[in-house]
């Protein structure tokens, strides 16, 4: 069993290990010393974990590290700004490692920590932006949560991590259920007549919704996303099925009108309107209703930013761009 000062070799050369910063149910991340003397994290699947998982289980744990190094070698630099940046990867113990950017807490542990509204939306912002880089390269994220938005050290910025959820989008077959079911798009979590789940781009823009609502009400989840998450606690597979049969035959709202005037509230009345028509965009039950790209999203996001603040003027009465019009580009 890893502990601290225990050295691990990746392509770069040795990584003594550190602090252990975080687990879930199948990977640990340690802060770790590298070659050159830069701190990182390193991302290792649990080996004790691993000893008790089924076949299966073992395989699909190190098939997502290796669909994550996959898809982060496939980066090229300037795809890194809003995405946590593989330094370096290798095998330990015959198992994938990777070497990232050491960032600061996760969403889900500092839920206000972007602290003004501003600043919010400037972060999600940021995360349309990773989502962008993720979609240009074919790829689908599918697994959108605080959990998996990393702040800055500086607190300044945030990156999206975690990509072993994430699928190329002509490999996906529509049967495949991906995510974490309490920050899903509805088309995630309820399959068609078909059985089949028929996710795109737009599926993680639901979810970037779902983390607008989260930043701006200071880290409540909507009620829609909680209901989806307690039913698969309770009854797994056939959760979609019990959850539809309590609401009807219908899939429950996904904002609900006093959600949105708590979102409102929290926005500020100069800001609450063209903030309400991004929110329920980006939360529209059919796919075809939400936004088609990011572009269309940081246009919303300017409208929100020039809405929330006066357009700055320079000294020749011309007028500056918002910032959320720069963080777009």
């Amino acid at each position: 069993m890893l502990g601290d000062g225990d050295i691990i070799t990746l392509g770069a050369g040795n990584y003594r290990l550190g602090t252990r910063l975080a687990a879930s149910s199948y990977g640990v991340v340690w802060q770790a010393r590298g070659p050159q003397g830069a701190e990182v994290a390193l991302k290792l699947i649990n080996e004790e974990q691993m000893g008790r998982a089924d076949p299966a289980l073992q395989e699909r744990w190190i098939s997502s590290a290796a669909t994550e190094i996959d898809f982060l070698c496939s980066l090229a630099p300037w795809d890194e700004r809003h995405i946590v940046p593989l330094l370096d990867h290798g095998v330990h113990q015959g198992l994938p490692v990777m070497a990232l950017e050491l960032m600061g807490p996760d969403l889900a542990r500092a839920p206000n920590a972007a602290g003004s509204f501003q600043h919010m939306l400037e972060w999600v912002g940021q995360i349309n932006q990773a989502l962008a880089a993720v979609h240009r390269h074919g790829w689908l994220y599918l697994d959108l949560k605080p959990a998996n938005v990393l702040v800055g050290r500086s607190g300044s910025d945030v990156k999206l991590a975690d990509f072993g959820t994430s699928r190329l989008r002509a490999a996906l077959a529509p049967g495949v259920y991906c995510g974490t079911a309490s920050w899903q798009a509805p088309e995630q979590f309820f399959p068609t007549a078909q059985h089949t789940f028929q996710t795109d781009t737009r599926s993680d823009y639901f979810a970037l919704g779902a983390m607008l609502y989260f930043l701006v009400t200071g880290g409540r989840q909507l009620r829609f996303c909680s209901s989806c998450g307690e039913a698969w606690r309770v009854h797994l597979a056939q959760a979609p099925a019990r959850l539809l049969a309590e609401h009807g035959g219908q899939i429950p709202p996904t904002l609900q009108e006093d959600e949105a005037q708590l979102f409102a509230h929290a926005a500020g009345s100069a800001a609450a309107p063209a903030a309400l028509t991004l929110l329920r965009a980006l939360l529209a039950q059919a796919p075809a209703a939400r936004p088609r790209h990011a572009l269309d999203i940081s246009r919303m996001l300017a409208a929100i930013g020039s809405a929330a603040c006066p357009v700055a003027s320079s000294g020749d009465g011309a007028a500056e761009p918002h910032f959320w019009l720069r963080s777009a580009a």
